[in-house]
């Protein structure tokens, strides 16, 4: 401990946990990255703030947005702590999965409109090309049809609900 703070490691951790539950995703501004489930870890000592994110996909366009925005949350929550720099480093295995999305983060894609993803672990077949049994996020109908396999982000596929006939997107299971 040092700086004018004197933060503990564990006092330290915290914060920039709790920093990183307020910095949102660019592409799906609903979702923290902690409730995307891309920050891994978060290890502090007196050599510096490591942040651990695994990115959505290796050729993910905002990986670097999310990047600098990570490293500033926790730069201004440890501000003064002596815990040296920040730095994020990115690991890709395990690769991400839509399971790692939190139960509050799969609210939050409801309540947005985007139905969130099944569970891929709680599948009976591996990852499918094409989700079965999407119920509208509006009316909970599941009478549905996909548009395109592509929403607004190569995430999410665009449907449209045949009961309430209000076109959603779906966070795809990867």
């Amino acid at each position: 401990m040092c700086g004018a703070e004197l933060l503990s490691v564990e006092q330290a951790e915290a914060r920039a946990w709790a920093a990183l539950r307020e910095v949102m995703d660019p592409e799906v501004p609903v979702l923290s990255l902690v409730d995307l489930g891309v920050v891994r870890a978060v290890r502090c000592s007196g050599e510096g703030t490591e942040v651990v994110l695994t990115p959505t996909y290796s050729g993910c366009p905002a990986t670097e947005v999310i990047a600098d925005s990570a490293r500033a949350a926790v730069e201004a929550a440890l501000g003064g702590s002596g815990l040296g720099p920040v730095r994020v480093t990115h690991q890709l295995a395990p690769a991400w999965t839509t399971d790692w999305i939190s139960d509050a983060g799969r609210e939050a894609l409801h309540r947005y409109g985007i139905a969130p993803p099944g569970r891929c672990a709680d599948a009976a077949a591996p990852v499918r090309l094409m989700a079965h049994r999407v119920p509208c996020p509006r009316c909970g109908s599941a009478q549905v049809e996909r548009l395109a396999a592509f929403g607004s982000t190569a995430c999410k596929a665009l449907y449209r609900c045949l009961a309430c006939r209000e076109p959603f997107e779906h966070f795809k299971p990867i």
